[in-house]
This record gives C-alpha cells, sequence and structure tokens, in this order.
C-alpha cells in the first residue's frame, strides 16, 4: 500500500466515522485531538486531516499516557521530561528528609522517584549514551545521598 493510497483510507474512515458521530447524536470535537505523521521522509508533506468540515490539529510530538512521542520517533524529548520530573522529585526528598533515617529515604525514593525513571523506560535508545547518562545520574545522586 502506497502512502497516498493509506492517506486517503484514512480521510475515509474519519469521513464514515463523522456520519456515524451525526447519526447517533454523539459530539466529537476534533480540536481536542492530534494528527501527527510518522514518516521516513526528511520533507514532510502536510496533510489536512479533517473530521466532518472541522480541520484536526497536526503536531510534531505529543503526550500519550505520560510518554512524549515525536514524528521522528526520537526519544530526546520523552527523556528530557523524565529526567526534569525525576530531578524535582529527588530534590523534594532531599529537602523533606535531611535528617531522615535511611530506610525512610529509600521507602520515599522507592516511591517517587523510581517509578519516573522505569515508567516508558522500554521507548529509550539504551544505545544512546547521551539520553543513558543522566538517566544514571540521579541514581548515583541517589547512592550519594546514602538513600540505599
Amino acid at each position: 500500500m502506497d502512502s497516498s493510497s493509506g492517506t486517503d483510507n484514512l480521510k475515509t474512515d474519519l469521513n464514515r466515522l463523522g456520519e456515524w458521530a451525526v447519526e447517533n447524536e454523539m459530539k466529537i470535537n476534533p480540536g481536542k485531538g492530534t494528527a501527527i505523521s510518522f514518516t521516513k521522509s526528511r520533507v514532510k508533506e502536510r496533510i489536512g486531516y479533517y473530521f466532518g468540515d472541522q480541520l484536526i490539529p497536526e503536531a510534531s510530538s505529543f503526550k500519550y499516557l505520560g510518554i512524549i512521542i515525536r514524528s521522528d520517533l526520537h526519544w530526546a524529548s520523552h527523556v528530557n521530561y523524565t529526567l526534569q520530573t525525576a530531578w524535582k522529585a529527588l530534590h523534594y526528598i532531599m529537602r523533606k528528609l535531611k535528617k531522615g533515617n535511611n530506610i525512610t529515604k529509600r521507602l520515599v525514593y522507592t516511591a517517587l522517584v523510581r517509578p519516573i525513571l522505569e515508567y516508558g523506560k522500554v521507548c529509550l535508545d539504551p544505545y544512546r549514551e547521551g539520553q543513558v547518562s543522566p538517566l544514571n545520574r540521579v541514581q548515583r545522586k541517589r547512592l550519594n545521598l546514602q538513600i540505599i
């Protein structure tokens, strides 16, 4: 199947969905959705997808279930978001539990920081040192804080 027939099929399906929604008196707001195209080509042709008479906004990335997905399928945005969130949680622990014992620190780290680092990690490119080493820095900081 070439890309133009796939695009035509998708547009046809969107029209059918719009007709079904009207027949069943269902209100769907296409402005709340996002269209994204995944392609290998360097020059991306803008394809306008419509739901009824309303254009579905197109984006180069979007957040889905806490994972940031980009049209080029690179994960740098997701890694940066994960790092930012993990550092915030770790600094929160550092501020609140300065005088806490190691058991409490470990429990709080396991509950607040580790899930952030582990969620969606299957998306990461483990061969890219630039993405893995910053995540490892969060883990090393935990060891430096005696949160073992």
